[in-house]
């Protein structure tokens, strides 16, 4: 008796950068709200000197977010040293050390892409380019690294590159580069999401 052919072995391909960008962007799109704690790190190439931060982001649709930046912390206290609050059509910038609030109009100054794609807002397929980066300089081994050009050239970015978890595409870090190679570097913690 002749025995059975074996059954060919599948081998799982590897996403492409438009699956990745695709599966981002419906996740953020089935999000209400989410919560996280964040470390920021701001690099300037031209004074060689980074600058890290600290604080906890809130985003709820449609378009409202709040960033509050904190102070580093006094007899085990922590305050909220400086906000950035929008309902989607105002941006309000509240610097509680100088008792200082500025109001910017979200409708004349947008807000990038690159930030309102988080609360379901623009379209990364749309204003950027993707590819995939394997130098493994940001995230873990086991993430995938999005490599984002902007379609039409900004000042406020040269790249943005996206940390994505591959079991729920959810971003881990965010890395925008603009064009004179300043890093600005996101990394997000504990994130706790309600669906829409």
């Amino acid at each position: 008796a002749r025995k059975p052919a074996p059954a060919p072995v599948r081998v799982a391909q590897a996403p492409t950068a438009a699956d990745v960008l695709k599966n981002v962007q419906a996740f953020y799109a089935s999000i209400g709200q989410v919560k996280a704690t964040f470390q920021q790190s701001v690099t300037n190439v031209t004074f060689g000197s980074t600058q890290l931060s600290e604080g906890t982001v809130f985003i709820a649709k449609p378009g409202k977010m709040r960033w509050d930046y904190y102070s580093k912390p006094r007899k085990g206290k922590r305050t909220i040293k400086k906000a950035f609050i929008s309902n989607g059509t105002t941006l309000w910038v509240v610097e509680h050390d100088r008792k200082q609030i500025v109001q910017k109009n979200l409708e004349k100054d947008l807000m990038p892409v690159a930030v309102s794609f988080l609360y379901g807002k623009g379209d990364l397929a749309t204003d950027f380019t993707g590819e995939l980066d394997a130098s493994k300089k940001y995230g873990a081994a086991t993430d995938l690294v999005l490599k984002l050009t902007p379609k039409k050239p900004s000042a406020q970015y040269k790249h943005l590159m996206l940390v994505v978890d591959p079991s729920n595409h959810r971003v881990k870090e965010s890395v925008i580069i603009d064009s004179a190679g300043n890093v600005n570097h996101f990394k997000f913690f504990a994130p706790d999401f309600a669906k829409v």
